[in-house]
C-alpha cells in the first residue's frame, strides 16, 4: 500500500481488532491499578516490562537491535511524545475522571493527526477522511454531550487527557517524518527504554512514600499492562504506523474509545444507554470510510 491510498491494508484488520481489544480493555484495569499504585510507580513498572519483554523477543527473533548511527534524537524525541508524556498525562488525568470519559477524551486524537499530518507531512485532505473524521468525531461528542457538566467540575483531568491526546498524535506524525531503519520490535522497545527512563526517575524521586502493599486485582491490571498493552498493543500501533499513513491509521482506532467505555461499563459497574449505541453506529460507520476499500480497489 502506498501513502496516498485512502484505506488500511487488509493484512493490519485483524492486527487493528486485536489491538482495539487490547486498547479498549485496558482503561478499566489502569483505573483498578490506580487505585492502590502511585501513577509514576505504575507507569514506570509498566514501560520497564515492556522494554525488556519487546527486546527480549527481538534477541531471541535474530532481529537487530542496535539504532543507526544519528537516530538517537529521532528516537528520543518521539519516544517523549510516545512514552513520557503519554503515560504521565493518562496516569494524573485518570485519576480525576473516570475511565469511561478519559477514554472518550483521548480519542481526539484522530483529530489532531489528520490535523498534523496535513500540515507536517503533506497528507491530503480527502473526502474519506473527513468523513471518517467527521463520523467519528460526531460519535465522541454524543458520548461526551452527557458529561459536561461532570467535566466542568474537573477541569483539570480533562486538561490532562486532552493534552495526552495531543502528545500522542505528535509522536504518531513524527515517527512518520523521522522513520528509524530499525525492525519494529526493536524500535518500540527504544521506544520504551528511552521514555521510560522520566519515569524510574520520576517514581524514585516522588513515589516512594506511597509504596504499600497491592491486592491481587492491581497485580493483574500491572501484568494484563505490562504483557498486553505495552508489549503486543504497542508493537502493533507502531507496526500499523509505518504501513499506512498518519491520518488514516489514526482513524482507524476510533473503536478502541468504544470498548473502553463498555468495558469500563461492564467491569466497573458504569451504566449503559442510548449514547453509547448511538456512538457505536457512528464510529462503525467511521471506520467503514477508512477501512472500506474504495469500489474497484483491490
Amino acid at each position: 500500500m502506498t501513502t496516498d491510498q485512502h484505506t488500511l491494508p487488509r493484512s493490519t484488520w485483524l492486527l487493528l481488532a486485536a489491538l482495539t481489544l487490547g486498547w479498549g480493555f485496558n482503561w478499566p484495569t489502569m483505573k483498578i491499578a490506580l487505585a492502590e499504585i502511585p501513577v509514576w510507580t505504575f507507569r514506570a513498572i509498566c514501560v520497564t516490562g515492556g522494554c525488556a519483554g519487546l527486546f527480549f523477543i527481538a534477541w531471541r527473533g535474530g532481529l537487530r537491535i542496535r539504532p543507526p548511527v544519528g537516530s538517537a534524537s529521532r528516537l528520543t524525541v518521539t519516544a517523549l511524545c510516545n512514552v513520557t508524556l503519554w503515560n504521565v498525562l493518562i496516569g494524573h488525568g485518570l485519576t480525576h475522571l473516570p475511565a469511561g470519559r478519559s477514554v472518550i477524551l483521548v480519542y481526539t486524537m484522530p483529530l489532531w493527526v489528520v490535523v498534523l499530518s496535513h500540515l507536517m507531512l503533506g497528507e491530503k485532505m480527502t473526502r474519506r477522511r473527513l468523513a471518517g473524521l467527521s463520523l467519528g468525531m460526531a460519535g465522541m461528542l454524543v458520548l461526551l454531550g452527557n458529561e459536561l457538566a461532570v467535566l466542568r467540575s474537573a477541569p483539570v483531568g480533562a486538561l490532562l487527557i486532552l493534552s495526552a491526546a495531543l502528545s500522542w498524535a505528535m509522536g504518531t506524525v513524527l515517527m512518520k517524518r523521522f522513520p528509524t531503519d530499525l525492525p519494529t520490535v526493536s524500535f518500540t522497545g527504544w521506544q520504551m527504554l528511552l521514555g521510560g527512563i522520566p519515569l524510574a526517575i520520576g517514581a524514585l524521586l516522588i513515589d516512594p512514600g506511597n509504596w504499600r502493599p497491592i491486592g491481587w486485582q492491581a497485580l493483574a491490571a500491572v501484568l494484563y499492562n505490562v504483557f498486553v498493552a505495552f508489549i503486543f498493543c504497542h508493537w502493533a500501533w507502531f507496526t500499523i504506523v509505518r504501513r499506512s499513513p498518519a491520518s488514516v491509521s489514526a482513524l482507524g482506532t476510533l473503536l478502541i474509545p468504544i470498548v473502553g467505555v463498555f468495558s469500563s461499563m461492564l467491569v466497573l459497574g458504569e451504566r449503559l444507554g442510548w449514547p453509547e449505541y448511538a456512538a457505536m453506529a457512528l464510529v462503525l460507520g467511521a471506520l467503514a470510510t477508512v477501512l472500506v476499500p474504495p469500489r474497484g480497489h483491490r
